[in-house]
């Protein structure tokens, strides 16, 4: 398939490097359903949370994964909504309890499995850009442009600190800071998918760069010939 746009997007980094902001606007652009396949990380570990089940119980949260019920709703370039047997958990997803057990849960191979396989059935349906941390590596290894977003972590801590303060969460920005740099090392060393870079992956690093800056690239590298990935 040579569309002239590419129909797989797979956009990776660390948090705060821009990944879901980037990514939204770009499939808005190109008419592509969008995907940050964290929330669907971050919904499993706000049951777990609610529900009171033990983050050191893989086998529950395998459990809790599977029974979830999670479905995903939303137009082209709308951040997806999460549904789950409870309803809609979207707007609970972000908070900081979530922020600093998500990583725990994400390194589960067993949660990752059931997550990973959804997301392979969304990504099947074609025109999507989808963004996490093992997106290029591992959920869609054939998607036709790879991108990995990153930026120094006290600047990723500054975005993320901004965002907990508009939404009304007094939080200070060294916790932010200190809770980040343990979220990168669990993602980074964790056994089952690593955050890491794709060989084939495009670098952009974002720290003096606003968001039109970023996709207006990323605009251009998508619209390039050629393209023919597979996704999964």
């Amino acid at each position: 398939m040579s569309t002239g746009v590419a129909p797989f997007i797979a956009i990776d980094g660390p948090v705060g490097s821009g990944k879901t902001a980037v990514g939204r606007v770009l499939a808005d652009r190109l008419g592509h359903m969008f995907l940050d396949t964290g929330v669907m990380y971050r919904a499993v570990t706000y049951l777990a949370l609610q529900k009171q089940i033990a983050l050191s119980d893989p086998d529950a949260l395998v459990r809790l994964a599977s029974s979830s019920g999670m479905e995903l709703t939303g137009g082209p370039g709308e951040e997806c909504r999460v549904i789950v047997r409870s309803g809609d958990v979207t707007d609970h997803l972000r908070s900081p309890e979530v922020d600093r057990s998500v990583s725990a849960v994400s390194a589960v191979s067993g949660v990752r499995e059931v997550l990973v396989g959804l997301q392979r059935e969304i990504a099947a349906k074609g025109q999507i850009v989808m963004v996490g941390r093992d997106i290029g590596t591992v959920v869609m290894s054939g998607a036709g442009l790879k991108i990995y977003l990153d930026a120094s972590v006290e600047e990723r801590a500054r975005r993320r600190h901004a965002q907990l303060q508009e939404s009304g969460t007094d939080i200070a920005y060294d916790t932010v800071l200190e809770d980040l740099r343990r979220r990168d090392d669990l993602d980074s060393s964790r056994e089952v998918a690593p955050l890491k870079r794709a060989a084939d992956a495009v670098d952009l690093t974002t720290d003096d760069l606003g968001i039109d800056e970023v996709v207006d690239r990323l605009e251009e590298l998508a619209r390039g010939p050629g393209f023919s990935g597979t996704g999964a």
